[in-house]
């Protein structure tokens, strides 16, 4: 199964950039997505942002993952 990560765009230094979520940063690539900025969100797979989205769906996103990780008892 695949699984794909909002993060909040928190620097960007050429085709890398850190992104951002629950206090967590992953280093990531930013080639699929031209102009995109820092405070941006972004969806995350496999260390790639892979589309933008809007602060709605990234907490929609989060709130998501953070119901099965609840569901399942962990973390």
């Amino acid at each position: 199964m695949c699984l794909a990560v909002a993060l909040r765009i928190a620097s960007i230094e050429g085709r890398w950039a850190v992104g951002e979520a629950a206090g967590l940063s992953q280093k990531l690539r930013v080639d699929f997505l031209p102009g995109v900025q820092v405070g941006d969100y972004v969806m995350v797979h496999a260390g790639f942002a892979i589309q933008k989205l809007t602060p709605q769906q990234a907490r929609e996103n989060l709130e998501s993952i953070r119901e099965a990780i609840d569901a399942l008892g962990t973390v």
